[in-house]
C-alpha cells in the first residue's frame, strides 16, 4: 500500500486559517503527517482548520501568531516541537496584500506593515525553522509562498510586489546556505487563486472574478487545493533533489505569450 507523501513527519503551516494555507495543512495531514501545526493570526480560523484535520483522523495543533513578531515565531516552532517532538517541514504561507495604490500614493505605514508581515515574517519563520532542523541533525524541507509577481509585477500593489520578490530572493539565498545540511528550501509561486485575499481585492464581484479568469491563459482561476498539491510535493521526499526554485503554479500565466480573445472564451 503506498505511503503518504509526508508519512510520519511533523509540519507547520502559517496562514493556515484559510485559502492556500488551510488547503495545504489539510492535505499534509491527508498525506500522512503525524502532526501539523496550524498557525494563523486569527486563532479562531486556525482552530477551524484544525477541526477539519481532526475530523479526518489527523493530529494538529492550532496556534494564533503574528509572524512579524520574532519572539512569537520562535515560540511557534517551540510549540511544534513540544507537541510533536520535532519539525520536519514547513509551509510559510502567511501574508497580506496591503492597501491598493500606486507607488507615490503608498503610505509608509502600509509599506512597513506589508514588508514586516510578508518578507520579514517569512524570514523569521525560516530562521527559527532552520535552527530547529539543524538542532535535530539536519534534513528537512521548507516552502515559502511567493507569487508569480515575484517574476513580474502588478500595478497598484508596490509593497506586495517588493515583498514577493524578496521572498524569492531570501528563499534562494537560504537554499544555497543549507543545501549541505540536507535542508531543502523552495518557493511556491501561485498564479490567480480563489482565496479570501482575491475575493477581498475583487470585492467578491462575480463580474470582476470572471474578468480575472478570462485574462488567464487557461481561462480559469486556481482552486487553493491545486496550490496545496505543489506545496506538499515540494515538502516530500519525492522532491529530494529540488531546492532553491520558484515554482510557478499558474496554468501558463508567466510564460509570457498571449492568448486571443476567442481562444480565452473557448477555454472557459
Amino acid at each position: 500500500m503506498p505511503r503518504g507523501l509526508v508519512e510520519g513527519k511533523v509540519g507547520l503551516v502559517t496562514g493556515a486559517g484559510s485559502g492556500i494555507g488551510r488547503a495545504s495543512a489539510v492535505l499534509f495531514a491527508q498525506e500522512g503527517a503525524s502532526g501539523v501545526v496550524v498557525a494563523d493570526i486569527d486563532p479562531a480560523a486556525a482552530a477551524r482548520t484544525a477541526e477539519l484535520i481532526a475530523s479526518a483522523g489527523g493530529r494538529s495543533l492550532a496556534i494564533g501568531v503574528d509572524i512579524s513578531d520574532g519572539d512569537a515565531v520562535e515560540g511557534l516552532v517551540a510549540s511544534a516541537v513540544s507537541a510533536f517532538g520535532r519539525l520536519d517541514f514547513a509551509h510559510n504561507n502567511a501574508g497580506i496584500a496591503g492597501a491598493p495604490g500606486r507607488t507615490a500614493d503608498c503610505t509608509e505605514d502600509n509599506w512597513r506593515r506589508v514588508i514586516d508581515v510578508m518578507l520579514t515574517g517569512t524570514w523569521l519563520c525560516m530562521k527559527h525553522e532552520i535552527r530547529q532542523m539543524l538542532a535535530q541533525g539536519g534534513g528537512g524541507a521548507i516552502v515559502n509562498t511567493a507569487s508569480t509577481v515575484a517574476f513580474t509585477a502588478n500595478a497598484g500593489l508596490p509593497a506586495y510586489v517588493a515583498a514577493k520578490h524578496g521572498i524569492l530572493g531570501a528563499t534562494r539565498a537560504a537554499a544555497l546556505e543549507y543545501v549541505r545540511d540536507g535542508i531543502r528550501i523552495n518557493a511556491l509561486c501561485p498564479g490567480a487563486t480563489l482565496t479570501p485575499m482575491m475575493l477581498a481585492n475583487s470585492g467578491a464581484d462575480p463580474a470582476a472574478l470572471d474578468r480575472i479568469a478570462i485574462s488567464q491563459p487557461g481561462g480559469r482561476i486556481a482552486d487553493p487545493a491545486e496550490q496545496a498539491e505543489a506545496a506538499v510535493w515540494l515538502c516530500s521526499d519525492r522532491a529530494s533533489f529540488v531546492t532553491g526554485i520558484g515554482l510557478p503554479v499558474d496554468n501558463g500565466a508567466t510564460i509570457g505569450g498571449t492568448v486571443s480573445h476567442t481562444e480565452r472564451a473557448g477555454a472557459r
